[in-house]
């Protein structure tokens, strides 16, 4: 753990003597900002506004993807915001802790290679080893960066939704697990699952690699307190993807 770690990270409150209401509003929390509520209502919006999900040849509409994950992350952050603050918490001290800032953005670009060779030698181990895990031949979301502009206009999606969104999130919701849910051990599985099955759309396979990558990121966060380098990590992550899909395909 790091040494510049709040001490209301250090100590947090055992979950043995939480107020059973306390515990119904963690919950109540955790799925108002999972994305799954808000996703919805924004996605019934942008319909009704005459924007569809899909384009003529029945893909994923890189319009309604940009539009729906920007105004959700927007909406994501005020609602965490307004939910720490009713608390008595602080954004900066639950996301950015006390230590530098480019100290830790440096730390989660250095992750990058090694995740990204890490999930090519993982995607290609599932499909040696568990060829049944592949049943999505190609990925709807990488349709998304076929060519250059595409490929650009998604990157936003995958750095800002992706990698600022999702960590947030996720920090938000480990805090949760830490005050009143068992713990930060229980938070990181119960999360990092939850992440793996919200990209089942795109193969079992990947559902098992982002939930990995769930895992190492909610780590990440832990272990220093400061959600800058897994965003950096995440962020950068998904670019190379994108640029890897924008080069040679899928």
């Amino acid at each position: 753990m790091s040494e510049s770690a709040p001490e209301s990270f250090i100590n947090p409150r055992p979950s043995g003597v939480v107020d059973p209401r306390e515990r119904a509003t963690a919950v109540l929390e955790i799925l108002l900002c999972s994305s799954i509520p808000t996703q919805l209502a924004i996605g019934a919006l942008l319909r009704l506004a005459g924007i569809p999900s899909t384009d003529a040849a029945g893909h994923l509409s890189l319009t309604f993807v940009l539009t729906l994950s920007l105004a959700d992350t927007a909406l994501l952050i005020l609602m965490m915001i307004f939910f720490m603050h009713v608390h008595g918490e602080t954004p900066r001290a639950t996301w950015f802790g006390t230590s530098h800032p480019l100290r830790e953005a440096l730390i989660g670009l250095a992750t990058v290679p090694v995740v990204f060779v890490g999930v090519g030698i993982v995607l290609n181990a599932i499909r040696l080893f568990a060829p049944s895990l592949h049943n999505v031949e190609n990925n709807p979301l990488e349709q998304l960066a076929a060519t250059p502009g595409q490929a650009v206009a998604f990157s936003l999606v995958a750095i800002i939704a992706g990698g600022v969104r999702e960590e947030l999130q996720r920090a938000f919701m480990l805090r949760r697990f830490e005050q009143y849910l068992g713990g930060a051990t229980l938070g990181v599985w119960v999360l990092s699952i939850a992440f793996g099955l919200g990209h089942v759309m795109q193969g079992w396979d990947a559902v098992v690699t982002t939930a990995t990558l769930g895992a190492f990121w909610a780590w990440m966060y832990l272990q220093r307190r400061n959600s800058i380098a897994p965003i950096v990590s995440h962020a950068g992550f998904n670019s190379l993807e994108i640029l890897r899909v924008a080069l040679i395909g899928q």
